[in-house]
């Protein structure tokens, strides 16, 4: 189940970034106008969710890229905070806008088991 749950995260997480360049209107959009640079803003978090996508793949990365991601989905959380505030910018449905906060949770869990739980060894040392 774990192997299967890292995959689909680290597909999603490609295509997701991978989207921030082939549509960057939209993720320009979501950003909140009080934040400064919102195409740097763009372009880091979209190079982050690939890079993070990679390294779930990646044995000696896999920790590391957990831990990315979960900074990664609480520093965006403000920009679905900003939807929910402000659905007609968005035309989306007012309940899924409210629906994907605490579904955030839902994926920083999502990581943390596929990427980080259980993936630390115990060291023995000899007294």
């Amino acid at each position: 189940m774990r192997t299967f749950l890292r995959g689909l995260g680290a597909v999603s997480f490609v295509v997701a970034g991978a989207l921030h360049f082939l549509k960057p209107e939209w993720y320009l959009a979501v950003v909140p106008p009080y934040f400064p640079e919102p195409q740097a803003l763009v372009v880091m978090s979209g190079v982050a969710e690939i890079a993070g996508g990679i390294g779930l793949c990646l044995r000696p990365l896999r920790r590391a890229a957990g831990w990315g991601l979960i900074a990664l989905l609480i520093a965006v959380f403000p920009a679905n905070l900003y939807m929910a505030q402000h659905p007609e910018q968005f035309h989306l449905a007012v309940g899924f806008l409210w629906a994907r906060l605490p579904l955030q949770g839902v994926f920083i869990a999502w990581v943390w088991f596929a990427a980080i739980q259980g993936s630390h060894r115990i060291v023995a040392h000899a007294g």
